[in-house]
């Protein structure tokens, strides 16, 4: 970890900027998963003290990303097999409600809002910028949490999506499961127009069926996972 990054990226805090590029190294896997963070080393190539790389740190943990224990220090977080097969049907569950809910109530300009954050994402599956794509598929999830307007499906969401979200996008796709994940999501943006939640809810739950076949293939195969 040698090359200095450049910063700031107008409007954005010192401490926000450490933490996308954190973000960035992690779901690209430059620090893998239970790799331990070199803090000394991570100031010398961001150019920055450790209080905006602790505050960074403290940022990604929150989402998930990172594991802090007390006098150990930090870690890429690590996700088990049993742990998907656990929360992923839990996961879909819940985006299922919040899907049936939004499409009560979203307008027009909600529907726009996210075309255009679909729009994005589809331009970062075409430059093959995975952290990209994980930050605007995350923004678009959050969204329909946000118009469904329940506060406590939306907290029990962002708790469990938390202890997942590391794995879901370092397990990178062949390209043939990026391909497929993008034409459900199409199929989202389809269902949503027409405010149709029955069968956004079963689109929701069909995608995290498939994303969990593609993170348990690439915790018990690595390599195997990364091919082609």
């Amino acid at each position: 970890m040698t090359d200095k990054k450049p910063f700031l990226t107008p409007g954005t805090s010192l401490h926000a900027e450490v933490a996308q590029q954190l973000r960035h190294m992690i779901l690209n896997l430059e620090l893998e998963p239970g790799a331990k963070i070199d803090e000394h080393a991570l100031c010398e190539r961001f150019s920055v003290s450790r209080t905006p790389l602790r505050e960074a740190l403290k940022v990604l943990s929150r989402e998930g990303l990172i594991t802090l224990a007390p006098h150990r220090g930090a870690r890429v977080a690590v996700t088990s097999v049993e742990d998907v097969r656990e929360l992923f049907p839990v996961i879909g569950a819940l985006e299922a409600l919040a899907a049936e809910l939004a499409c009560k109530q979203i307008t027009d300009l909600q529907i726009d809002s996210m075309q255009l954050l679909h729009d994005e994402m589809i331009q970062c599956y075409q430059a093959r910028d995975a952290a990209g794509y994980a930050e605007r598929n995350q923004r678009i999830h959050n969204t329909l949490f946000g118009i469904a307007g329940n506060a406590q499906l939306t907290l029990l969401y962002q708790h469990l999506s938390a202890r997942t979200h590391a794995v879901r996008y370092v397990a990178r796709k062949k390209p043939a499961d990026w391909e497929r994940a993008v034409v459900e999501h199409e199929q989202m943006m389809s269902a949503l127009r027409q405010r149709d939640g029955e069968r956004l809810a079963k689109i929701l739950k069909d995608h995290l069926t498939g994303k969990a076949e593609v993170v348990i293939a690439f915790l018990e195969n690595p390599l195997d996972a990364h091919a082609g």
